[in-house]
């Protein structure tokens, strides 16, 4: 159990877990969580921490097949610049560590943005807090629950 899925169990969301078993050698967690559950890379979302304006943290959920822009996050965050935060931010700010980051239960709720491709699929996948483990959930709920915003966050 983790703060993302009890997150989800206590707001009542409709969800599933998926477990699979993390290979400790994988340098991208979400495409490996992609190819060992058998979904396209498309619904598979990464969660991602940046500094905006060299201070605010924000979180962006984009599709592990993409790449995010820093210009279009910094944008949909009302500033200037954005750039990858500090891993140590991220672990004190989220409470979860790298490759395990999960929208959803972190400590301390960052402004999350999640990219506008999730309002394609009818449910997309997330890090359920550890490696190894997603939640699969429709992205209007990961949206309520993380008072997120949709906005198009992904390089072109």
């Amino acid at each position: 159990m983790t703060p993302a899925i009890n997150s989800a169990r206590k707001a009542k969301v409709s969800h599933r877990v998926h477990q699979y078993q993390h290979d400790p050698a994988s340098e991208s967690y979400g495409t490996e969580a992609a190819e060992k559950l058998g979904v396209a890379a498309d619904r598979v979302f990464k969660t991602l921490v940046v500094a905006v304006d060299g201070q605010d943290l924000a979180v962006a959920v984009v599709p592990v097949s993409g790449q995010l822009s820093m210009k279009r996050i910094a944008r949909a965050a009302g500033g200037k610049k954005a750039a990858m935060a500090d891993p140590t931010d991220v672990q004190r700010a989220t409470g979860y560590v790298l490759g395990g980051v999960s929208p959803l239960g972190q400590k301390k709720r960052l402004r999350t943005f999640i990219d506008a491709s999730a309002q394609r699929f009818d449910t997309v996948f997330v890090s359920a807090g550890r490696r190894g483990l997603e939640i699969e959930l429709a992205p209007a709920e990961l949206a309520r629950l993380t008072h997120g915003t949709l906005a198009p966050l992904q390089r072109d």
